[in-house]
Formats: C-alpha cells, structure tokens, sequence
C-alpha cells in the first residue's frame, strides 16, 4: 500500500511557480547571450570563453588592488597593437595556456589551438616566453559591446526576475 499523497501547501505551490518563471527568464537572457557570442566569434563558442579567462586573469589582479609589483602609482593597461606590456613593467597578472586549460577544464591543446587564432585577431598578445596578456584592441571592442546592448539587457533581466519575485512575496 502506498502513502496517500497530501497537497502541497498553495504558498508552496505559488513559490515554486514563481521560481521557475524566473528561472526561465534569466535562461533566456543567457541562451541570447551565448548567441550573440557565438555569432561575434564566427561560430566557435571556445574563443569567448578563453579571451573571458585570460582577461580575469590578467586584470583581476588590478581589480582586487594587487598589482605583480608593489607600487604607488596606478596601474596602466598595456597599449596595442602591439602589447606595450614589457614583462618587468607590467601591470597585468600574466598566464598560459596551462592556466588557462586549467581554469577553464579544456584540453592544453585545444587551448593551445584557440589561443594561436585569439592572438591572430588581434585580441591576446603572447609574449616570447609563453605569458597571455589581453590587447587593448579586444578591452575596446568587447568593453563597447558589454556596456552597450548586454548591460542594459542583464538590467532588464533582473528587473523582470524581482518583479517575478515580488509579485510572490505580495
């Protein structure tokens, strides 16, 4: 014999309604997103995701107030083409293609293979010995491209998803 099967709570009920609405907004905005990047990286989805960790690791070090040297003066990003980021002068966290393959879970050689076509657009500049740094060209047009159309769309998105939200809490 089986257990009878009691209702669910209607707040219960209501909470999870409102939970995947809000779900399927935000998977919305992010299915638009991973198509506007796949259609900028001429069908390869990889290349976003490489140029993304490579830019983290290089400029997360600014954003957190670590610089590679300890220094007074401000950090200045690198001017390209080419990269002015002399190894012993610059501010930017370098990386490789191990770091990279290991941040993001790929293959080196995959990350390798990328890397090869992220530096012939112009967007990462390899230094001699192996070190990744991001290019102005690529802060440029990917900067533009987040602060126009994608911040105001995730704005949008959150708005919705709080509106979702109240709308269950009232």
């Amino acid at each position: 014999m089986s257990a009878p099967v009691q209702a669910e709570p209607a707040g219960q009920a209501s909470a999870r309604r409102v939970l995947k609405s809000v779900a399927l907004v935000l998977a919305r905005h992010e299915i638009r997103s991973l198509r506007r990047w796949f259609e900028v990286f001429d069908r390869d989805i990889l290349l976003p995701i490489l140029l993304g960790e490579i830019a983290l690791h290089n400029i997360g070090a600014l954003q957190n107030g670590v610089a590679r040297r300890a220094s007074t003066r401000a950090p200045q990003l690198p001017v390209s083409p080419p990269l002015a980021c002399e190894e012993e002068a610059c501010s930017l966290k370098p990386c490789n293609a191990y770091s990279i393959a290991a941040a993001t879970g790929l293959p080196r050689e995959t990350v390798r293979r990328k890397i090869v076509r992220l530096v012939e657009l112009g967007w990462i500049h390899r230094h001699d010995n192996g070190h990744l740094f991001i290019t102005d060209v690529a802060l440029e047009q990917f900067g533009s491209m987040l602060s126009a159309r994608a911040l105001a769309e995730l704005l949008e998105t959150a708005d919705h998803a709080r509106r979702l939200l109240g709308e269950e809490k009232g």
